[in-house]
């Protein structure tokens, strides 16, 4: 039987979102591999980046558009189910949100999670282990649901959430720590930031227009949208920043800073600090900063890589914009150390 704590949305934002990843998010590469019903609405819909949208205007052949995962009534089994597939080799699952916002009326009554780790897609016979109980859902609203510490050891690369019996959900966010599969050879250079190497952004000064999770996952993205985007400084001195904890300790050959899509709203501006702290809480207290790549000029729309000449370790890096913008994705290529 799992066990779980419901939290606020402040609580969540502090001890889960500014320290986990949402491990089956589209972003990351989860997808849906199943499911037992999309009548109004598809189940990809779930895992979408954006928060859901609602256009009352707007109507399919199956009736009313939303933007979520909806079945038709009256299902004669006692729940219908959608199969995920992690978007990272596998994940220690943290904390979980089911978010019903526009779905009033129509909304999943109660909702359950499931986890599993397979090497092939799950069959009749898969084990599936709880990890949210059978809970009430509430209408148009996002609730929050934290795992108790013991019970986030075991990884999973397959996830399970059933809705009783029927009715809609507009978004599902899984947050958890990946589990990396490092290459055999230590001194081989990886992106030491990567979310699927276990890189998190843990702190940062503002993220208006665009989350900071973002700089962190592959590819370079559709639109300013999928980027860490701040909002405008008129305060002289003014520096934007985040703090990522790298997924290993390592020493940095080249970084990457990428401004793709920012064409008119990029940083004047960025700089790169290390740091060699061994928890977030010594980074966050006290400052103890090398700096990586000192103040350069920014481009719009433009891949900036800039070669590492510090030989020294660090398994934290701070990113400065100067003064604000926007930032596409950070890489921090490098050679693990044990």
């Amino acid at each position: 039987m799992s066990s779980v704590s419901v939290v606020d949305l402040s609580y969540f934002d502090a001890h889960v979102r500014s320290k986990y990843s949402d491990v089956i998010g589209a972003k990351l590469g989860g997808k849906v591999i199943s499911f037992s019903d999309e009548f109004f609405a598809e189940a990809s819909n779930l895992l979408t980046a954006r928060p859901p949208i609602r256009d009352k205007t707007r109507f399919t052949y199956n009736g009313a558009w939303y933007d979520g995962w909806e079945t038709r009534r009256h299902n004669p089994e006692p729940a219908d189910w959608v199969i995920i597939k992690v978007g990272v080799t596998s994940a220690r699952l943290v904390a979980c949100e089911i978010d019903t916002t526009f779905f009033d009326g129509n909304q999943a009554p109660a909702v359950s999670v499931e986890a599993a780790y397979s090497e092939t897609e799950p069959e009749a016979s898969t084990e599936w282990t709880t990890v949210l109980e059978r809970t009430d859902c509430r209408p148009s609203a996002r609730q929050f649901f934290l795992r108790a510490a013991g019970e986030t050891k075991d990884f999973y690369n397959y996830v399970r959430l059933k809705m009783y019996p029927d009715g809609g959900i507009s978004r599902f966010r899984l947050y958890g720590t990946p589990v990396p599969v490092f290459p055999a050879a230590i001194d081989t250079e990886i992106d030491l930031a990567h979310v699927s190497n276990g890189g998190v952004a843990i702190k940062c000064s503002d993220e208006h227009f665009g989350t900071v999770d973002n700089l962190l996952v592959s590819g370079r993205g559709v639109d300013m949208g999928d980027g860490w985007e701040t909002t405008r400084s008129r305060v002289t001195g003014h520096e934007d920043w985040v703090i990522v904890k790298l997924g290993a300790k390592g020493v940095i050959d080249r970084i990457v800073v990428d401004t793709a899509f920012f064409r008119g709203n990029f940083p004047d501006k960025v700089r790169v600090e290390g740091s060699d702290a061994t928890s977030d809480e010594a980074v966050l207290d006290n400052g103890d900063w090398t700096v990586l790549v000192p103040d350069a000029k920014a481009a719009a729309d433009f891949e900036h890589e800039f070669k590492i000449s510090h030989d020294k370790p660090v398994s934290y890096v701070k990113l400065t914009m100067v003064p604000d913008g926007g930032i596409k994705r950070l890489r921090v290529y490098g050679r693990r150390v044990l």
